[in-house]
Order: structure tokens, then C-alpha cells, then sequence
């Protein structure tokens, strides 16, 4: 496989195209032509639904945010086992994600299950377990443009990826709808003509499929009325609509609506999703995938900006990882590409944003950076006694417009580390962050005011404190007109924090700057965490609590405390995956059962390390690998209702583990994972089989 030249900006597009196409598509989604037509007339933008609002999670991205992880974690070529294993690793139990519509009902709920109860894949997903119906529903085809994007030119590969992947959850036709959609992607970084792609595609399913008959009765029709498409989605609703197919979005009426839309738009980006949205049926999934075929075959020059402004670079995600959850799309764009160049052999370049990796001198591309055409990461502007009034591209950096900074003024360029759900269009999805940044850490920002501008301009990294209101800066530093600066500052310790935003001030010392320009090149971070959480100031937020996320059980507030409880393995997680060295020490007190646990280095549901009170008056270290093994055990007479504190403290392979009653008695276990399996992870609280834990306070010191 070779890498076309313009294919980190191509992939760019596509998945941009995808985001937009969502969106888009998501307010009327179920809507039948009938409805759009009469209630919304020709739909050619965005519905002005929810304004101010971020936009919500769906599916449609969510999901394939998570299956990318596959390749991260087992290689360039996962089999569906392991495809079976990233999603129970990355899913919250039967939250989040997926639509989780029932057994029998809902395809990835009725996989999910089979897959957590030892139906291994691909036949958690097949025919044969689960029938026809439920198998061939749209899943197999939404959740698999990205295939496209790690195998360019390589539509086989792709559609190979595709398959495997869909086979954890669907069959027959809802495999050669992921075949056929990824094989479209990878072909479109050298194929535009919408034809001659559906044709690549048709090549890589059975010729006698249904999938292959909807396809090819839409060329037939659009060969011989090539000027009306509400003729040919008559025709499509007439001998492939919803009546003819059952279960709740069944994948051939909407796969017949894609290759409507990509043959009727002409190779026109905007045309393209219009006409499939106003199609209706399952819009986002629909309007998602030819925004993909179409952002990869036109590149950024093909999308207007209209459709990208209101999305300014922003993806919300919902799965176990907090910080996974707010990303953006030059982001999730480094991702594929390191992946794609690592199945290359070419020198990977890691995205910093949660991409795993554990160290090793990898070389790595900023959190934030301007290298994609037009992209912004989510960036905006605000001032008291100065206006930013454009916030922009240029040349590879984020230009910020200046109109007038009064003497004693501050502008703010920032992008967000934490969302509240409120703050969201919608949650079904149950999208739970965790701040992307913790106190201790160390920010680097590259930055640059224009050659005209005043020499009384300082400028400072800051954060925000959504819990307590405050921002906390560096000391500011004079910028000379025209120069680049790295600013460097390292967030202090806190307490109950929750920060929320990153970014620059810059504060004018002097007369009025009239008009100007403020240059952000990239702005990154690092390091270990340093702080205390009390949970004082922690709310009720998407069926658990701030900051954290839930695997199982009963997660909330309750007389000042964390409480979990449950049946299972009912564990909470908080952190960033990338972090490595650092010390966990938890007050808790064990309320009833056997088991009550902190974890380090978590790596999803499946992969982590864990300390706990056991039974039998033990306390036990763990490492799981799907299932948890204990590696060392000492005896300690602990008691139901007593506090305790629970320290683990893990430095490169080795973990040390201690425990500390009241009277001052302590119990200390060490151990070394010479297999050096998790070098990185986030930390976690868990109580098992039908226990309840109060968890008091949780502090976090670098080692």
C-alpha cells in the first residue's frame, strides 16, 4: 500500500465530510420523504435545532471511534475476535455507544450480549444466533467508512477490515454493506466519478445479494432518468422500502438511498447530501456515509465552509473513556493516519490526544495543530476591553482577528477540556467526560503576535475551573511583533477541581492595540497528575457523576461520598489513558460485601491493575486481562464500616500496594509485571458482587 501524497489532508475531508453528513441528517432522522416534504420543504442546510448547543453524540461516529482502537491495540490486522474485544473493552455494560433497544430488537445490544456471556464473535453476530432480521440491519454498513481511510487505493483491504469488523455484529447483508461502503472510501482517494465507485464497490459483495440488487436496480434507474430523483426514490420506496424488510432500520431500503444520492448528486458535495437527506429513512446513517465518500473524493476544496463553521472541528464521543469523548477532528484524523502508516511501515507519527501509546521515544504530533486545510480544533475567542472578532486558518496556524485590546484588556483564545451534559443538543447516547487535562502537568503553546502590533502585549497559558469559577494563569510574558514564543507552564496542584479550558491571554500593558492579529501554531501536554478530589464539589451528571464514567452498577452521590454498588464488577474510571508513573491513594470505607478496589493504569474494561480488600481477611493485587488474576496476596483484618486508606503507587513495571487502618496497622504488597503489558492508563474505583464502597476522597501524586 502506498500512501497518495495529499492523504492526510484527503482523510481529513472525508471524516469531516462524515461528521457533517451526521449532523445534517440527525434532527429528521426516521423521517419518511413525506414528512421532510411537507414539513421542512427543500432541506439544503443544517435544521436550526437546539442553537448554542453543542452537538450531541451519535452512533454513527461514536462507534467507529471505537473499533479504530482495534488496530491501535492489536495490530494491522485484528481478527473478529479481537475486533469483539475492543467493543467490550470500550463499551460502558449496555450504556452509552450503542442504541441499546433490547435482545432480538437492537443488533449491537443483541451482540453485545452474546459477546459478555461467551458467544465469541463472529457468531455473536451471525445468522445462524441471532437470524436474518436482526443480523441485516444498517449497523454493519454505518460504522465502517474509517476502514476506508487506514487502507487508501486499497478498497479489498478495506472491504476485508469491514467485514471482520461487522461480523461481531451483523451478517449477510450487513457485512456487504461495511464491504461495500469502506470499498467506496478507499477508492474515492482516486475515483470521483459516483458510478465507477459504486461499480468498485458492487465488485467487492456477492453479485447475487440483495445489496448488490438495490445498487444496481438504482444505476439501471438513473441510466434511464438521470434528471429526477424523486422518480428514483419512488421507484426504490415502490420495490425496496421499508414494508418489504423487517426489523427496525433494515440495511437495503437505506443502502438503495445511498446510491441514489451519490448518482443523482453528480460529484457535487452539497447536491449529494441534500438529495440523500431528503430521501429520508435513517438520515445520519445515510447522509453520514456519501459525506464521507464525498469529502475523500473532493477533499476540503469540495466541502463549503458553510457546512464546516457550525462544526468547528468538534466530535463527541461516548465510550468507557472519558477523554475520548470530547476529541476533535483534525484529532481523530492523526489517528487514522498513524495507523495507516504503521500498516505502511512507514515511521509512525502518534497523535498525543489519548492515543495509548506508552513512551518508547515515539515521535509524536502536537494535541493541537493547524496542518489540516481550514481546521480550527475547536478553538474560540473571548475578551473584556478587547474583541476577537475572527478566528481562522492561516497558513497552518489559528489566526485570531483583533478588533481594538484596550489598555488593561484581555482577549482569551481557548478550546474546552470538559462539557457538562447540559451543555449538549442531546445525550441518549449517555456521552460522561473527564477533563483532558489534570493539575500538574505541563503546557507548551507556540504563539506569535503579527509585526505591527503594539510591544506592550503579554501573553500567558491559562486554565479554568469550571467547580470553582477561577482561572489560573502563568506568569505573563512580553511578545516581540513578529516573533514566535514557546510558552511553558505547569499547572499547579488543586483541589477539587474540574478544569474545563485551555488557552492563551493576552493582556495589553499599554495604549489601545486598534487591530491585529494573534497566531496559534500548535499548544500541547504532559506529565503527571497532582491532585485531590474530595467530591465536594462533583454532581449527578448522565447516570453517574462528573468527571467520572461507569463500566456496572449503581455510581453516585451520597453524604459527601463517591458510592458504588451493584451486581458484577461495578467499577468508575477517571484520568487520561496516556498517564504512566503516578500514585493512587483512595480513603474508603467497605460497607458490605468482599471486594473493594482502586485500579491504575486502566486501559478499558478489560486490561488494568487493581488493589483491594479480599476476602477471607486478605487484601489482594490484581492484573486483569479480561478476567482479573490475583499476582500477590497478604493477610489483613479489615472490617466492614471502617475507613481505610488504599495507596498504589506503579513506576514503570512495578506496582507497590499498601494498605491503612486507623489504628495505624499496615499491610504492604509489591510486584513486578515482568510481561510489562500496561506501561499506561487511567485509574478506576470498583466494588464487587453485590458490594457497596464509600469512596471518600481520591489523590494522585506523580512518582
Amino acid at each position: 500500500m502506498t500512501l497518495p501524497p495529499d492523504y492526510e489532508n484527503r482523510v481529513y475531508a472525508g471524516w469531516l465530510g462524515k461528521c457533517i453528513g451526521v449532523r445534517f441528517g440527525a434532527p429528521i432522522e426516521n423521517w419518511t420523504y413525506e414528512d421532510i416534504r411537507d414539513n421542512l420543504g427543500e432541506l439544503t442546510t443544517y435544521v436550526r435545532e437546539d442553537q448554542g448547543k453543542i452537538f450531541k453524540p451519535d452512533d454513527d461516529t461514536a462507534v467507529p471511534m471505537v473499533l479504530i482502537r482495534a488496530l491501535q491495540d492489536y495490530g494491522p490486522d485484528p481478527t473478529p475476535q479481537q475486533f469483539g474485544d475492543t467493543l467490550l473493552n470500550y463499551l460502558g455494560d449496555q450504556h452509552g455507544t450503542f442504541w441499546w433497544g433490547g435482545y432480538g430488537v437492537s443488533t449491537e445490544h443483541t451482540a453485545y450480549l452474546n459477546l459478555a456471556n461467551g458467544i465469541p464473535a463472529p457468531r455473536s453476530g451471525s445468522i445462524a444466533q441471532n437470524g436474518a432480521t436482526v443480523a441485516e440491519q444498517i449497523g454493519g454498513q454505518i460504522f465502517s467508512d474509517i476502514w476506508g481511510w487506514v487502507a487508501p487505493n486499497d478498497p479489498t483491504r478495506a472491504a476485508d477490515l469491514a467485514a471482520k469488523a461487522s461480523s461481531v455484529t451483523h451478517d449477510g447483508n450487513g457485512i456487504y454493506g461495511g464491504r461495500f461502503i469502506a470499498g467506496l472510501v478507499s477508492a474515492a482517494f482516486t475515483e470521483r466519478d459516483p458510478l465507477k465507485l459504486l461499480q468498485t464497490g458492487l465488485s467487492l459483495i456477492p453479485a447475487d445479494s440483495d445489496y448488490a440488487r438495490v445498487v444496481n436496480a438504482m444505476i439501471a434507474w438513473h441510466r434511464e432518468h438521470p434528471d429526477d430523483w424523486r422518480a428514483a426514490f419512488a421507484h426504490l420506496k415502490a420495490h425496496f422500502g421499508y414494508d418489504r424488510y423487517g426489523g427496525v432500520v433494515h440495511i437495503i431500503p437505506n443502502a438503495g438511498v445511498i446510491a441514489l444520492g451519490l448518482l443523482y448528486g453528480g460529484g457535487d458535495f452539497s447536491r449529494t447530501l441534500q438529495i440523500t437527506n431528503m430521501c429520508g429513512w435513517d438520515t445520519d446513517c445515510n447522509v453520514g456515509n456519501v459525506g464521507a465518500i464525498m469529502g475523500t473524493a473532493l477533499g476540503v476544496e469540495g466541502i463549503d465552509e458553510s457546512w464546516r463553521i457550525p462544526i468547528n472541528d468538534l466530535l463527541i464521543a461516548s465510550s468507557l473513556i472519558g477523554t475520548r469523548n470530547l476529541i476533535t477532528i483534525p484529532q481523530c484524523v492523526d489517528l487514522f493516519v498513524s495507523l495507516a502508516k504503521d500498516a505502511d511501515g512507514e515511521k509512525r507519527l502518534l497523535p498525543s490526544l489519548n492515543s495509548g501509546r506508552g513512551g518508547g521515544g515515539v515521535e509524536s504530533t502536537p494535541r493541537y495543530h493547524f496542518h489540516y486545510p481550514g481546521s480550527t480544533n475547536n478553538f474560540s475567542g473571548r475578551g473584556e476591553r478587547g474583541r476577537a472578532i475572527h478566528l481562522a486558518n492561516h497558513e497552518g496556524t489559528l489566526r485570531t482577528s483583533i478588533r481594538k485590546l484596550n489598555k488593561k484588556g484581555e482577549i482569551r483564545v481557548f478550546t474546552c477540556t470538559y462539557y457538562r451534559p447540559s451543555e449538549l443538543s442531546g445525550n441518549f447516547y449517555e456521552a460522561c467526560f473527564t477533563p483532558l487535562i489534570a493539575p500538574g502537568q505541563v503546557i507548551e503553546a507556540r504563539v506569535r503576535i503579527n509585526k505591527k502590533a503594539p510591544d506592550t502585549i503579554h501573553a500567558a497559558i491559562y486554565v479554568h475551573d469550571a467547580n470553582s469559577g477561577d482561572d489560573h494563569q502563568a506568569q505573563a510574558e512580553p511578545l516581540t511583533p513578529g516573533e514566535w514564543y514557546t510558552l511553558r507552564w505547569q499547572v499547579p496542584w488543586m483541589e477539587d477541581q474540574c478544569l474545563s479550558e485551555v488557552g492563551i491571554v493576552l493582556h495589553n500593558l499599554g495604549e489601545v492595540w486598534e487591530t491585529g492579529s494573534f497566531y496559534l501554531e500548535s499548544l500541547d501536554w504532559s506529565g503527571k497528575p497532582d491532585c485531590l478530589t474530595n467530591f465536594q464539589k462533583e454532581r449527578s451528571e448522565s447516570g453517574g457523576i462528573s468527571q467520572w464514567t461507569r463500566l456496572r452498577g449503581y455510581w453516585r452521590l451520597e453524604d459527601g461520598a463517591y458510592h458504588g454498588s451493584g451486581v458484577g464488577e461495578c467499577e468508575s474510571y477517571s484520568g487520561d489513558s496516556e498517564w504512566s508513573n503516578y500514585a493512587l491513594e483512595v480513603a474508603l470505607v467497605p460497607l458490605i460485601g468482599d471486594h473493594h478496589n482502586i485500579h491504575v493504569r486502566v486501559q478499558g474494561a478489560l486490561r488494568s491493575y487493581a488493589f483491594g480488600l479480599a476476602p477471607n481477611g486478605c487484601v489482594a493485587l490484581y492484573k486483569k486481562d479480561k478476567t482479573y488474576q490475583p499476582v500477590a496476596t497478604a493477610p489483613f483484618a479489615w472490617q466492614s464500616n471502617t475507613p481505610y486508606t488504599l495507596r498504589l503507587t506503579v513506576k514503570d513495571n512495578t506496582l507497590t500496594a499498601t494498605v491503612t487502618a486507623p489504628d495505624g496497622a499496615a499491610q504492604t504488597l509489591t510486584w513486578a509485571d515482568d510481561l510489562r503489558d500496561y506501561q499506561h492508563g487511567q485509574i478506576g474505583l470498583s466494588t464487587w458482587h453485590g458490594g457497596h464502597t464509600r469512596f471518600e476522597s481520591v489523590r494522585l501524586t506523580p512518582t
